[in-house]
């Protein structure tokens, strides 16, 4: 059986997108798909397998000419492509299993797909193969309430990737999130029990990934790494014992809450554990709007402290912003600006609030109805919190909300303000611990892409004061924080150019929201503050 994995493309205009930065060391895409590496290790291992990622190649009618069976998945910011996907498929009459989290949410979507394999692979997969194997598949294959046993997951076949084409290669230590923000579908998908691999299982997977030779950067894709922390503790220190005796082949990062501030002991084994980055949901910098969203890890702190707390372990931030909040009581934006400012985070995803499909908010706005006509249908920008955000009636002027995000955009992400934070973080952090080695050839690949960032950002750019400024601030004050440093300021080549994208859409938006008729202010009322139950179901 010759069956074609195949990733569809993500928009080139998404946040994410760090085009840019991947050119400067002849990368084609930030991240590789873990999820399809996963699901054909689940395969039987007869057949022949082809990974085509759309991110870093062209699916060509050769490759759906050579395919007996296609398999594909995704996320909701690559719906759109994912469906073109589906009819191209079919056009080439070829069986189409799809799946993923966007497919779980969403199935009406992919209906044409010959089958729907749902939920988490562990749990649906086999019993499709099964049915496959003997000629009496099925169209739909859903979850409903069982759950994977992570221990059961097989390792990726990481050797379907071409490393070079990617910054970074994924892993997961663990699924679900104990928290419940009601606008978060990961508590949907996966649950709000965290579940675990076994350490010596997540050992194995870095062992593959050494024994390919790939060396460098690994995300630990994991919802909330640290959503059990008795967990994390017990894997840290067999991780860095890994490390040694492997000479340091990895730098780690990962999503986490920001709860992580409070554990020094947590803290201490990340940094000494070769973590560099997390990204840390922040949401908004106003205590009633997160509490009224549910995000109560956020509350009763200090946001800048607890963020400059886990710099000064050698670990940077990057942040994620949400405007549209109904408990929005007048502008935000030099709220939101202020906060940016305090906190020193270089990268702050700033999006409009999105209902995703199947969660709290979606269902508490639906039984308002307010969301908005063809909310559950495949449209332009459909999940890019960005671009397509807002997709029910807020609170607040959808214009107002318009034009705190414009001028939070031009501020925040001007060559003043970004330089600014990425000077005020290359000071706090402490990377007296960093152990990572490269090989040879990777010093000489990270040498020639400073000399071509050196030519567009030292010599080309009109921000090029800024960048030498930069550098030379972290050189002669925290020389050990130059690697991060300059990953920072080249990230800036996305930046620059897809602020000025965003803010230019924005003002087409405002310009034509100001021939549409005006909308009666909805009245604000107290939100219900609905619990989840301790695991939530898959939704097919």
């Amino acid at each position: 059986m010759k069956c074609l994995l195949v990733y569809p493309r993500f928009t080139s205009t998404s946040f994410w997108n760090y085009l840019p930065v991947c050119d400067l060391v002849g990368a084609k895409y930030p991240a590789a798909p873990l999820g399809l590496c996963t699901v054909a290790a689940m395969l039987p291992q007869e057949w022949e397998l082809r990974l085509v990622d759309c991110n870093t190649q062209d699916l060509k009618d050769e490759d759906l000419q050579w395919a007996d069976i296609v398999f594909s998945g995704g996320m909701i910011a690559q719906q759109g492509e994912h469906v073109k996907l589906l009819e191209r498929v079919k056009a080439a009459g070829k069986v189409h299993v799809v799946g993923g989290p966007d497919a779980t949410s969403s199935p009406h979507i992919y209906d044409i797909a010959t089958h729907l394999v749902l939920g988490e692979a562990e749990v649906t997969l086999p019993e499709f193969l099964e049915d496959f194997k003997s000629g009496n598949a099925g169209h739909l294959y859903a979850a409903g309430k069982r759950q994977a046993d992570m221990s059961l997951t097989p390792i990726p076949r990481y050797d379907l990737l071409n490393f070079d084409n990617y910054l970074h290669v994924g892993v997961q230590f663990a699924r679900g999130c104990p928290f419940n923000c009601e606008f978060c579908d990961i508590i949907e998908l996966f649950g709000r029990v965290p579940r675990i691999k076994e350490d010596d299982q997540m050992l194995k997977e870095l062992t593959y990934l050494y024994d390919l030779g790939y060396r460098g950067h690994v995300d630990f894709v994991d919802d909330n790494f640290i959503g059990n922390k008795s967990k994390a503790k017990k894997l840290l220190p067999k991780l860095r014992d890994w490390l040694e005796e492997h000479n340091w082949p990895f730098e780690f990062t990962t999503e986490a809450t920001i709860n992580l501030a409070d554990d020094e002991v947590l803290l201490n084994l990340m940094q000494e554990t070769g973590f560099s980055a997390i990204f840390v949901g922040i949401e908004s910098p106003d205590e009633d709007t997160l509490k009224q969203t549910q995000k109560g890890q956020n509350t009763k702190r200090s946001i800048p402290e607890s963020i400059k707390r886990i710099n000064r372990h050698g670990i940077f931030v990057n942040a994620g912003y949400i405007l549209g909040f109904d408990s929005e009581k007048g502008s935000v934006e030099r709220g939101l600006i202020h906060s940016v400012r305090e906190t020193a985070i270089p990268v702050n995803m700033i999006g409009l609030l999105t209902a995703l499909p199947n969660t709290q908010l979606t269902r508490r706005l639906k039984k308002e109805n307010r969301l908005a006509e063809g909310f559950d249908k495949v449209t332009e920008n459909h999940g890019d919190q960005c671009l397509g955000g807002l997709n029910f009636e807020p609170v607040r002027s959808k214009q107002d909300i318009y034009q705190d995000y414009r001028n939070v955009i031009e501020v925040v992400y001007s060559p003043k303000e970004y330089f600014s934070r990425v000077r005020e973080v290359t000071l706090m952090l402490d990377c007296s611990k960093k152990r990572m080695k490269l090989p040879l050839k990777h010093q000489i690949k990270d040498l020639k892409a400073f000399a071509k960032l050196i030519y567009k950002m030292g010599i080309k750019a009109d921000y090029r004061k800024e960048f030498w400024s930069v550098l030379w601030t972290c050189v002669t004050k925290n020389p050990r924080a130059i690697r991060y440093s300059v990953a920072l300021v080249a990230l800036y080549l996305h930046f620059h150019p897809f602020s000025k994208y965003l803010v230019e859409n924005l003002n087409l938006s405002l310009e034509k929201m100001k021939h549409e008729p005006k909308k009666m202010k909805l009245p604000r009322v107290p939100m219900p503050m609905e619990r989840a139950p301790e695991s939530q179901p898959i939704h097919a």
